[in-house]
């Protein structure tokens, strides 16, 4: 591939990079939502004033979740690389940056999970639990359901964050548009590599808010 391509060329290329990351961001926010929404539920029922008091647990719990949050990810993507062979196989291509992108995702979704949770309106658990409720049932009855609106604007936030997360994926070969902006944008210099997955990914992004936020809205006006 030379230094500048046609349009002809340059629109597959571009396709087939964007195609990747949605493929990952789309596995990796699954995956992120699975891990972390029963994490921040735990985290927020295992406090020592919580509805299943487990404060050595919420602290571990807590203790690992923090870690995991601080470490830059680009660190994290080269320490998980043993771990991503294990797992799949190899190291490079999109499904292998799943791995990494999943990791580095689900404690910050985690945390913004028992935030969410934080907001629930404590006298409808205390109703559920005057009823002989259990504890599942007012994680189904009540946490879940009134903070729904809070929840989806934290898998907003988590799936603008993975799609900066699968750029920087490319660093290592994980495919996508990252990868194909440092093979070919980068490393020869290719302007108009550059340029398109740029504005893609910006699209991308703001793609997600907008119709996250409208999301939030619709479901904020029927409560």
């Amino acid at each position: 591939m030379g230094s500048r391509m046609s349009w002809e060329d340059l629109w597959p290329v571009l396709l087939n990079g964007t195609l990747e990351t949605l493929y990952m961001v789309g596995f990796a926010a699954l995956f992120t939502v699975l891990i972390g929404l029963p994490l921040g539920v735990l985290l927020f029922v295992s406090r020592r004033d919580g509805l299943l008091p487990l404060p050595k647990i919420n602290a571990v719990l807590g203790a690992v979740i923090n870690v995991g949050r601080s470490l830059p990810f680009i660190v994290l993507l080269i320490a998980m690389i043993p771990f991503t062979r294990l797992l799949v196989g190899t190291t490079l291509g999109s499904t292998a940056a799943i791995v990494p992108v999943t990791i580095g995702a689900f404690p910050f979704f985690a945390r913004l999970t028992e935030n969410a949770l934080d907001e629930v309106d404590y006298g409808r658990i205390e109703a559920i639990l005057s009823m002989g409720g259990n504890l599942w049932q007012v994680i189904a009855k009540a946490l879940l359901p009134e903070a729904l609106p809070s929840l989806l604007a934290a898998i907003t936030l988590t799936v603008v964050m993975l799609i900066g997360f699968s750029s920087m994926a490319g660093v290592i070969g994980g495919g996508g548009l990252g990868d194909l902006a440092i093979r070919y944008g980068y490393q020869r210099f290719n302007n108009e590599i550059m340029f398109g997955t740029v504005a893609i990914l910006v699209l991308l992004v703001q793609g997600v808010q907008m119709a996250g936020d409208r999301l939030v809205r619709s479901l904020a006006h029927r409560r």
